[in-house]
């Protein structure tokens, strides 16, 4: 306990000592929000890669993994596309866009790029960015004293609070940068950690073909892409696990690392670090937990009873089982990495939606941003105030959570409201501020629908495994296309200044 708990403070005392050397370098918005736009593809890619994925694949894939076996994978596939996606098809038009309106913020691209003069794109950017985002948070901070109570058995009230005054020290010092800086940091260990992690688990249990051997055992439905046949629900499963892929094709939290990129040189070597991480990485997790369900349980047990709820516990589990207390102890701060590598960038993205897309876009215009950057450290905290308590409540009124459920609602969220839009601002030149507003509000309002209204009801239990992120998706899409195609109120000076835009980020100058 002593070795664990050494190596989790040493690496909680780096967070904070990065934050401390971050803030020397924040003199402005620009700084707090977007590191001044000044990072490279390295810390671009990394940061990306450990923000976009979160406690959910440290304790929920693998668990995933556990739970249904290689069913698991299209997850794998969805995210692998999703980020091949945005980085191969829409990072280099959208890297141009945001400089050339000098845009430090998602909101400030949707409103340079729809010349939204009444910032009504910006308010509800704002609302919606406030109030997912503390619900992803949430999650993250609810996953962090699960992570305490797991590894080290620690209280989870503990945990949770411990965990939580970290990430505030080091991010409202530096913002942006030292959230950049600690996710090179975070991102690293926990690829490291998964690549590693089924590797010397396939060692133990004899080989490849141990495991397999094992799983069959156990249940063959864990051996098959199908999860055991080609039924309804099997199919909406794996549409819906693919589906997760889908929100790194525009949400804030991701496309502002393109934002403060260098300049779009860093794109193409970005691309290959985000795809083989994404791939070795979440491949390793998904194969980590199967391995687990071989080593850690044998047929006719009872997967809660051994691995918890959803196979969550199968990560602490089967590192307690494999490596000595000062591996355990690393892989207790990559844990630790995923989550707070999400918590920091999120709570930033809020923080600017709060005071420089509202308070000041909105409500000041005229104030200087200089004078911000101390408003947006206090926002930060009440934000974060905000993400404690929901967690807090959620922990109480909802004691068989799981990690999973939880960040994928906030995930899906913020994906089906912004998503679309992003994808449609880049490539249609069709799109309209009304169809904007359109597409926004439905998929905000549409995750909540189909997660609490439609999916239990009788009609939508069949759809019930597809989740709510591709029916939020679609509906976003058709409602944004709709409401621009019928839209009259759009004149010819807008649609040229929107095709000169488009052609110019499409073009081949760098």
């Amino acid at each position: 306990m002593v070795v664990k708990l050494t190596i989790v403070i040493a690496y909680m005392a780096g967070l904070v000592w990065l934050g401390i050397v971050a803030s020397r370098r924040v003199s402005d918005t620009r700084d707090y929000f977007a590191a001044g736009k000044t990072l490279g593809f390295w810390a671009t890619a990394f940061s990306a890669r450990a923000t976009g994925e979160s406690a959910w694949l440290l304790l929920g894939l693998t668990g995933m993994g556990a739970a249904i076996g290689l069913h698991a994978m299209w997850v794998v596939l969805g995210e692998t596309l999703g980020v091949a996606a945005a980085w191969i098809l829409m990072a280099r038009r959208f890297k141009r866009l945001t400089d050339r309106y000098d845009s430090i913020t998602i909101p400030d691209y949707l409103e340079s790029r729809f010349r939204d003069d009444r910032h009504l794109i910006r308010k509800i950017s704002a609302f919606v960015l406030v109030v997912f985002v503390t619900i992803y948070v949430s999650a993250q901070i609810d996953a962090t004293g699960k992570a305490f109570e797991s590894f080290l058995q620690w209280d989870y009230y503990v945990g949770v609070f411990v965990g939580f005054f970290v990430v505030l020290l080091y991010i409202t010092t530096g913002g942006f940068l030292a959230v950049a800086w600690s996710d090179v940091v975070q991102g690293s260990l926990m690829f490291v950690g998964l690549v590693l992690l089924p590797i010397v688990g396939i060692v133990a249990a004899g080989g490849v073909g141990e495991v397999a051997a094992g799983l069959e055992a156990i249940d063959p439905k864990l051996l098959t892409w199908s999860g055991g046949g080609w039924t309804t629900a099997t199919v909406m499963s794996a549409i819906g696990g693919a589906m997760i892929g889908a929100g790194f094709l525009g949400s804030p939290q991701i496309f502002v690392r393109y934002i403060a990129m260098r300049d779009t040189n860093e794109i193409r070597p970005g691309t290959f670090v985000a795809i083989i991480w994404t791939l070795l990485a979440d491949g390793g997790a998904v194969v980590a937990g199967m391995v687990g369900r071989h080593l850690l349980t044998k047929p006719g047990d009872d997967l809660v009873s051994v691995l918890g709820d959803g196979g969550e516990q199968v990560l602490p589990l089967l590192v307690d089982q494999l490596f000595p207390l000062v591996i355990v102890g690393i892989y207790v701060a990559v844990v630790l990495s995923a989550i707070m590598s999400t918590v920091d960038s999120l709570l930033v993205v809020a923080a600017s939606a709060a005071v420089r897309d509202w308070y000041q876009q909105v409500r000041n215009p005229d104030l200087p941003d200089a004078e911000l950057t101390g408003m947006a450290r206090t926002v930060t905290l009440a934000l974060a105030g905000m993400a404690l308590g929901l967690a807090l409540s959620v922990a109480a009124v909802s004691p068989d959570r799981t990690v999973f459920w939880f960040v994928i609602f906030g995930w899906s969220g913020i994906a089906a409201t912004f998503c679309p839009t992003i994808v449609m601002s880049l490539f249609w030149r069709g799109l309209t501020r009304r169809g904007v507003v359109a597409a926004m509000l439905t998929g905000f309002v549409c995750v909540p629908l189909f997660k609490f209204v439609v999916f239990p009801s009788e009609l939508g239990s069949q759809l019930a495994a597809l989740s709510e992120l591709p029916p939020a998706f679609a509906l976003s899409f058709a409602a944004g296309a709709v409401a621009s195609w019928t839209d009259t109120t759009v004149d010819d000076a807008f649609r040229r200044d929107v095709a000169a835009d488009l052609d110019w980020a499409a073009g081949s100058e760098p």
